[in-house]
């Protein structure tokens, strides 16, 4: 009598994905809240976040005696972190490379710019202000203690493929979708038209377990393991996000914009 195709089956189900969206949201809010980084003092945190994942566990930067991982691209970047309400620290941090001027470089264009293939989606066709790159996501091991955490990738960013499920919410990686979020809720705000991300095939695919469906622009080359360039823009990411993750991403909107004056 209640199948999926029917009116009731269709409203029931409707019904049960707002429950869900609710609960992932409150249960995110509940512990954890993004922060914009708008002055010395929290930018500095997701320097020393940068710096534990980037260089002393993944080793893919020297190690520094201020423990501060920061580079010429820091200049022209915007930063979010995530904060843990219990531990008063913070558990990830992601930036947002955000050139505005001539002569300002995206780390894709400076580093892996022969990896784009597809002509019409490279960023020298765009102006500065219109492109931005998402890049040095980090999550320190502090805030990877659960089992379903430790397995490889966790600390930039990739999802358990094995372990994920929008109703699995003991496996969910919150800290995670929250900096994706973090991520796009500022390109967003701040009307930044393209957006490119050099990563992970299998990160590229978690993001996709959220609705966050980047295209790869280019083949799989070597730059800090295997890695594509991957471009996104405000109209692809509200057309594929799941009404479930659509919430949490205007709840995140919203706690940013009280954070600061973004």
């Amino acid at each position: 009598m209640v199948g999926r195709n029917n009116k009731l089956g269709k409203l029931l189900s409707g019904y049960q994905k707002l429950r869900e969206a609710n609960y992932i949201s409150q249960h995110f809010a509940t512990y954890l809240s993004p922060v914009l980084a708008e002055n010395d003092a929290l930018r500095d945190e997701a320097y020393r976040i940068r710096h534990k994942v980037y260089c002393e566990e993944l080793s893919f930067e020297p190690e520094r005696e201020d423990r501060l991982e920061l580079d010429e691209f820091d200049a022209f970047s915007l930063h979010s972190l995530i904060k843990h309400y219990t531990s008063g620290n913070y558990a990830g941090t992601v930036r947002i490379v955000r050139p505005q001027e001539e002569g300002q470089q995206l780390p894709i264009e400076k580093y892996c710019l022969s990896s784009i293939t597809d002509d019409k989606l490279n960023p020298a066709n765009f102006a500065r202000h219109q492109v931005c790159e998402v890049s040095r996501l980090a999550v320190p091991k502090e805030f990877r203690r659960r089992q379903t955490d430790q397995y490889s990738g966790a600390a930039t960013g990739v999802i358990n493929q094995s372990t994920y499920s929008e109703t699995e919410l003991r496996c969910f990686p919150f800290i995670a979708i929250g900096l994706y979020f973090s991520a796009a809720a500022i390109i967003v705000n701040k009307e930044i038209d393209h957006s490119y991300v050099m990563m992970e095939p299998r990160l590229a695919r978690s993001m996709g377990f959220v609705g966050i469906k980047f295209k790869q622009i280019g083949p799989v080359v070597e730059y800090h393991g295997k890695r594509a360039p991957y471009y996104i823009n405000p109209g692809m990411l509200y057309e594929n996000l799941s009404p479930s993750f659509r919430v949490m991403l205007k709840r995140i909107e919203e706690s940013l914009e009280r954070s600061a004056s973004m």
